[in-house]
C-alpha cells in the first residue's frame, strides 16, 4: 500500500457549534448528508451508500469541538478523518475543518468529494 498524504479543507458554516456537532457525530445527523444510512454500535460506525458499506471506528472526540474516525481499512495505520469545529472568539463565526488522508494522485479528487459532501451538509442545515 502506498503512502497517503494528509490534507485539510476549511468551510465557513452559518450554524452553532452544538448544532453542527450533532450532524458530524450522530448516525441520524451523518445519514442526512454524509451517507445514505449510518448505524453505530459503541465506537463502531457503519456507513451505507447504494450497494456499498464501510465501517469506521470513532477514535476520539470532544463534544462541540471535534470528532475523529478511522476507516476499518486503515486500522493499524496513522490514517484517519477528522471534523474539527472552529469558532472565532470575537466574531463567533463557525468553520468546519476537515482533515483526511489520500494517496497523492487522489488528493484533488478527494477534496472535490469533500466539497460536494459539505455543500450537501450546508444545504441540509440551511447555511
Amino acid at each position: 500500500m502506498s503512502e497517503k498524504v494528509q490534507y485539510q479543507l476549511e468551510f465557513p458554516v452559518k450554524a452553532s457549534a452544538k448544532m453542527l456537532y450533532s450532524y458530524l457525530s450522530t448516525p441520524s445527523g451523518l445519514s442526512e448528508w454524509f451517507a445514505d444510512d449510518v448505524n453505530s454500535r459503541g465506537e463502531k460506525y457503519t456507513f451505507f451508500w447504494d450497494d456499498s458499506e464501510e465501517t469506521a471506528k470513532l477514535i476520539t472526540k470532544k463534544t462541540d469541538k471535534f470528532i475523529k474516525y478511522q476507516w476499518e481499512d486503515d486500522a493499524d495505520t496513522k490514517y484517519y478523518f477528522e471534523f474539527k469545529i472552529q469558532e472565532d472568539d470575537l466574531t463567533k463565526d463557525v468553520s468546519i475543518i476537515i482533515t483526511d488522508h489520500a494517496e497523492e494522485d487522489e488528493v484533488e479528487e478527494a477534496k472535490l468529494l469533500w466539497e460536494s459532501q459539505i455543500n450537501h451538509l450546508l444545504h441540509v442545515i440551511g447555511s
